[in-house]
């Protein structure tokens, strides 16, 4: 027969044993949520920048064909482009 203290022994080795692997488990559960937080963190950043972009291009202004000024006045007037603009017209 196994005597009194060889019996707190393994009880006591038992009891550390559940104290442990309730403490791992909290510790590897604690872990996985962060990973998932930062996971759909990242996924909503994505489709921020998505819907950045996408607004972007709905709302960018027409480019013209001519980048040329129309105001025969400005010191940016092209008469070359001018004349092409009218000869499409």
């Amino acid at each position: 027969m196994a005597s009194s203290g060889v019996n707190v022994l393994r009880y006591s080795a038992l009891g550390l044993g559940v104290v442990y692997g309730f403490y791992h488990q909290r510790q590897i559960y604690s872990s996985d949520r962060a990973a998932a937080a930062q996971r759909e963190y990242e996924h909503k950043q994505q489709l921020i920048t998505q819907a950045k972009k996408a607004y972007a291009a709905k709302n960018k202004p027409a480019v013209s064909s001519s980048s040329a000024s129309q105001d025969i006045n400005s010191s940016s007037f092209d008469l070359e482009s001018f004349i092409a603009q009218l000869d499409k017209a």
